[in-house]
C-alpha cells in the first residue's frame, strides 16, 4: 500500500492539475465535463475559478479534494499524486491536508457550533486542549464565540457560513477549497463573508481555491481562472 505523507513530510502545498478529463454517462452518451484542464497554483496563492453553471467547477473541486477521481490526468498536492492513492488513502489525505467550505454550510444539526468545529479534528485524531483552544480562537475571529453551545438551526445563514469557514480551517489544512461560499447569501452578507474568508486564509498564508460566480469575490484573489469548454484559462478582471 502506498504510504500517505504526514504533516511533517508534506511541507508547503503546491497544486498541479495536469490534463484532467472527466465525463459522466447520461442517457447512453458520455457528457464530457472536463477536457484537458491544467493549472499550477503556488503555495500561499489565492485563486478564483469562474464559469457558468454546469461548466464543471464543482467537479473540479471534487477531483482536487480526492472525493472523486478523473478519467485521466493527475492531481498533485506538494508532489503527492492523489490519483495514485486508494479511496481510503485519499480520505486520510483530505482529512489531514484539505479544508472544504460548502455553499450550503453542511453543518450537522444535532451538534452544537463548537462540536461542529471539533468534528474535523476528531476525524483527524484526538481532540485535546490545544484543539479546543484553536476552535474557540477561530470562533472569536469570526465573531461567534458566544454561540459555541448553540445549535446551527438557531443561527442565520451568514452566521452558519462563518462557522463553516472556521470549520474548514480548524484542523490546520494546507489547502482550502471553497465551493460558492457566498452563493447562498444576500449581497451584504456575501461581502462580509468574502472579507472574512480573505482575512482568515490570507493571514495564515494558506493556499486557497475558490469556485464562485461572484466577480467581487474573484477580484480579491491573486489570480483568476475560467473554466471554458472543459479547460482552465487565465482571465483578467481589470
Amino acid at each position: 500500500m502506498l504510504d500517505v505523507p504526514t504533516e511533517a513530510t508534506l511541507g508547503a502545498p503546491q497544486l498541479e492539475l495536469v490534463d484532467l478529463r472527466k465525463g459522466y454517462e447520461e442517457g447512453g452518451r458520455t457528457h464530457v465535463v472536463l477536457d484537458g484542464a491544467s493549472a499550477r497554483v503556488s503555495a500561499g496563492e489565492r485563486v478564483a475559478i469562474l464559469g457558468p453553471s454546469g461548466s464543471g467547477k464543482s467537479t473540479l473541486l471534487n477531483l482536487i479534494s480526492g472525493i472523486d477521481r478523473p478519467d485521466s490526468g493527475s492531481v498533485k498536492i506538494a508532489g503527492v499524486d492523489l490519483t495514485a492513492l486508494t479511496e481510503v488513502e485519499r480520505t486520510r489525505f483530505r482529512r489531514r491536508h484539505v479544508g472544504f467550505v460548502f455553499q450550503f454550510f453542511n453543518l450537522l444539526p444535532t451538534l452544537t457550533v463548537l462540536e461542529n468545529l471539533l468534528l474535523p479534528i476528531e476525524l483527524k485524531g484526538t481532540v485535546d486542549d490545544g484543539a479546543r483552544a484553536r476552535a474557540r480562537s477561530l470562533l472569536e475571529r469570526v465573531g461567534l464565540v458566544d454561540r459555541a453551545d448553540t445549535f446551527p438551526d438557531r443561527l442565520s445563514g451568514g452566521e452558519q457560513q462563518r462557522i463553516a469557514l472556521a470549520r474548514a480551517l480548524v484542523h490546520d489544512p494546507d489547502l482550502v477549497l471553497a465551493d460558492e461560499p457566498t452563493g447562498n447569501l444576500d449581497e451584504e452578507m456575501a461581502a462580509e463573508v468574502s472579507d472574512l474568508l480573505a482575512d482568515l486564509v490570507g493571514g495564515e498564508r494558506r493556499t486557497l481555491l475558490v469556485v464562485t460566480h461572484s466577480r467581487p469575490l474573484a477580484a480579491r484573489m491573486d489570480r483568476v481562472l475560467r473554466l471554458d469548454h472543459g479547460r482552465l484559462v487565465e482571465e483578467s478582471l481589470a
